[in-house]
């Protein structure tokens, strides 16, 4: 109990509360016109001008109410609550319940700390009325459950947009760290193709000048692809301009990863079973997934001349293995900047599957990925 007091008594300031907006002087242009009529016509009050006037020059308190809501709530009930002492009554205009709203927004956008002096006011306003029989018991307890639903609603209200704004943080995060992936998975795949050719140009410049040409036209193509997919996403996140609407590669795309360009090893590509109908972030994932173990096979498998990449579906998962008969005498490494596997796995992961990375018991390096062809929240 110690503790939950605690926390509500820390609990700071809700974080940016709404400025004055129209809606605020068109709920003042409401309530005064109003109150003006009903202390016109009512002819069942006791002291019309009173009741008119009290309930006039309270009304601006609701400009206020959010940005100061401990003040506003202060001046309303201490006004009401030392007013009748020398007028004999409470104010009786029915416009004067728009006062309802200043506790709620005092629990809406106030401090623990300020929430708790002002229900206290708040309480011992409605106290002091009775005793001094300003209110009847059943007004003040009909005054009490009011203000209780008040404070109820509003809690209700500020949690529900706390939970609100922990949902947007995660999907901002949960997009961070997709918008790394994809970062890891096709850039630094081109930059690492880049790297590797610049790599064979340079072994064979002085021997074969035209294969060290060849080299750089891969270059050149490889850097404009990686430029325009930094572009590409560049733009959507500055909403320069509507994201690419181009589908994403799926796995029928893996097959653009087979063939030979030397001096690196051959890739072969196998697609087998049931690929029909597959979700688009699974086959992606296939096809992301594919392309980093290719990248790192032919980046850190020393001496391999083969590279196989095979996919099987079935009815219930969707199976990929990328292996190489590359030499395992060292560690590689797990891809660019050390955030391939991580990257590989979590993809995998989050789709409720496994990514597994490792050394053959001969000769070579396996990738090993399970996805459900269903895919589900990790």
């Amino acid at each position: 109990m110690r503790e939950l007091l605690h926390s509500v008594w820390a609990e700071p300031r809700a974080p940016s509360p709404p400025v004055r907006s129209w809606r605020d002087w068109v709920l003042v242009g409401v309530v005064v016109p109003l109150a003006i009529l009903e202390g016109l016509l009512r002819p069942d009050l006791v002291a019309p001008v009173y009741s008119t006037v009290i309930t006039l020059a309270l009304v601006s308190t609701l400009l206020w109410r959010r940005t100061r809501p401990l003040l506003m709530v202060a001046i309303v009930f201490t006004v009401t609550g030392v007013a009748p002492l020398f007028v004999g009554h409470e104010p009786e205009l029915v416009t004067m319940v728009y006062v309802l709203i200043l506790p709620y927004a005092l629990f809406r956008w106030g401090s623990g700390q300020q929430a708790a002096a002002g229900a206290a006011l708040i309480l011992a306003k409605i106290g002091l009325s009775a005793a001094f029989g300003h209110l009847g018991l059943a007004d003040a307890l009909v005054g009490l459950v009011v203000m209780f639903a008040a404070f109820a609603l509003a809690t209700a209200f500020r949690y529900r947009a706390r939970l609100l704004a922990r949902g947007l943080d995660q999907a901002k995060l949960l997009e961070r760290e997709r918008l790394a992936r994809d970062l890891h998975d096709t850039v630094a795949h081109h930059v690492s193709a880049m790297a590797i050719r610049a790599q064979a140009g340079i072994a064979v410049a002085q021997a074969r000048p035209d294969a060290a040409v060849d080299a750089l036209r891969v270059i050149e193509a490889e850097a404009a692809r990686a430029l325009a997919e930094m572009r590409a996403m560049v733009r959507v996140l500055r909403r320069a301009e509507p994201a690419d609407l181009a589908p994403n590669p799926s796995i029928p795309d893996i097959a653009r990863l087979a063939g030979w360009s030397p001096p690196g090893p051959v890739v072969d590509v196998e697609l087998l079973g049931d690929l029909d109908d597959i979700p688009a972030t699974v086959g992606t994932a296939v096809y992301r997934l594919a392309q980093e173990s290719v990248t790192n096979a032919r980046r850190h498998a020393r001496h391999a001349t083969r590279i196989e990449v095979r996919v099987a579906a079935d009815a219930g998962s969707v199976r990929l293995r990328v292996s190489d008969d590359g030499d395992t005498g060292s560690t590689r490494p797990a891809g660019a900047g050390g955030f391939g596997i991580v990257g590989m796995t979590e993809r995998a992961g989050l789709l409720g599957g496994t990514c597994e990375a490792g050394p053959d018991a001969g000769r070579g390096w396996t990738v090993a990925v399970a996805l459900p062809r269903t895919p589900t929240a990790a």
